[in-house]
């Protein structure tokens, strides 16, 4: 969603010397006739370090009036993007209009944050936000998994209700349904600690009716939810690179924002609750269809003599081309299947997908063939296996019918 311009006093302290030398070996003149048009919109996640880049640029021919727009990014978690509009003729000599916006700059969330399940996904994002300083309470149920947050400094709280009453936001990262409704609303559940003023973030992979259920139950007592599943593994889980599909209330959505920055890249607002689930189910459908035919097509390469390393980097060049290739394809054709998605909840998805099409009459063939197939994996025991394992039941079907 388009991002909302910031007007913050005393901000040109956050201007490095990098981007203040960039501007000026642009403006050796600065005329005060041009004015330049008002922007509306740009991406919202900054980069980080300290330094400034371009981001992109839209070029002028030599005789162009029009400008050349130049986006520098910075690298440090201040938030700040600065857009230089270059004026005049090019070719001769260029008059400049330097116009500083100042994009996402936002106050770093001042509450008490806490986190419920510190599994393959939910420990790499906890870090980050005691990394980043926030004042954070945990809480999983091997209590064990908790250790390592709390020697970077997170409390620890022996269950859901606790952290959500010691919390001004709850976030939740479950495994599958069954387990977000345990935690949200079971027994010593986070929905008994919740209340006016707080807010609860599932960021579990849930179908629709599971994020509507936990929904309700926290608004009954009087708090905010927003559901927030996130599109990424293990490792854009550790670098910070998630993208959050977020819907439910947008004054929770605003707050938890700057937190949000710190665990991905980008996130998107869907409005109501429900949308993000869906959304959420919609991408892995497609996910797990597209393991399963690049599956496929290594096995197929290496019966008819090629060599699959090479299928992998001309698929990787291609118009087909995604990163889930060039990651996963080469463990794969060494048959090794380091976990960073489960399997397990990878066929779990497909099944909630499958739940959600099949509750609006679309016909989704491709998905539901691939579901069987990872229902094969599961029954030979790959479940922990990371999800590109698939590729075993196919191997095994090959050899049954050989």
């Amino acid at each position: 969603m388009p991002s909302t311009l910031l007007a913050k006093p005393n901000i040109n302290n956050l201007l490095s010397s990098t981007a203040m030398a960039l501007c000026s070996a642009f403006c050796p003149r600065i005329s005060t006739n041009f004015r330049p048009k008002p922007f509306s919109s740009f991406p919202s996640k900054p980069l980080l370090s300290l330094s400034f880049k371009v981001f992109s640029s839209q070029a002028t021919d030599a005789s162009s009036q029009g400008p050349l727009i130049l986006m520098l990014k910075s690298e440090s978690n201040t938030g700040l993007t600065c857009f230089i509009s270059v004026y005049g003729r090019i070719a001769t000599r260029c008059y400049l209009t330097l116009t500083m916006i100042m994009l996402n700059v936002t106050d770093k969330f001042s509450g008490r944050v806490g986190f419920l399940g510190l599994g393959i996904m939910g420990s790499p994002m906890a870090q980050n936000l005691i990394k980043a300083g926030c004042d954070v309470i945990v809480w999983n149920r091997t209590k064990s998994k908790c250790d390592p947050l709390i020697s970077l400094g997170a409390k620890y709280s022996s269950s859901p209700e606790e952290v959500a009453a010691n919390c001004d936001v709850t976030f939740a990262m479950l495994a599958d349904p069954e387990s977000a409704i345990d935690v949200a609303c079971g027994k010593n559940g986070a929905v008994s600690g919740m209340g006016p003023g707080k807010g609860y973030v599932d960021i579990s992979t849930v179908d629709v009716a599971t994020s509507k259920l936990i929904n309700e139950h926290i608004k009954a007592r009087g708090a905010l939810f927003l559901e927030a599943p996130v599109s990424g593994s293990k490792k854009p889980a550790e670098d910070g690179q998630l993208i959050f599909l977020t819907a439910g209330d947008r004054s929770l959505y605003e707050l938890v924002s700057p937190l949000l920055d710190i665990l991905g890249k980008s996130r998107f607002y869907l409005g109501e609750v429900g949308n993000g689930a869906a959304m959420k189910l919609v991408v892995n459908m497609i996910m797990g269809s597209m393991m399963a035919s690049f599956s496929e097509g290594i096995l197929l390469s290496k019966k008819v003599g090629l060599d699959p390393s090479v299928l992998v980097e001309v698929v990787s060049q291609g118009a087909i081309s995604a990163p889930m290739y060039s990651l996963k394809g080469p463990s794969m054709v060494k048959s090794q299947y380091p976990t960073a998605f489960p399997l397990k909840h990878q066929q779990k998805d497909l099944r909630l997908a499958l739940g959600l099409a099949e509750s609006v009459s679309q016909s989704t063939p491709i998905a539901a063939a691939a579901n069987e197939l990872y229902k094969v994996a599961k029954s030979y025991g790959l479940s922990d296996e990371d999800f590109s394992a698939v590729i075993e039941a196919l191997k095994a079907k090959s050899q049954d019918t050989a």
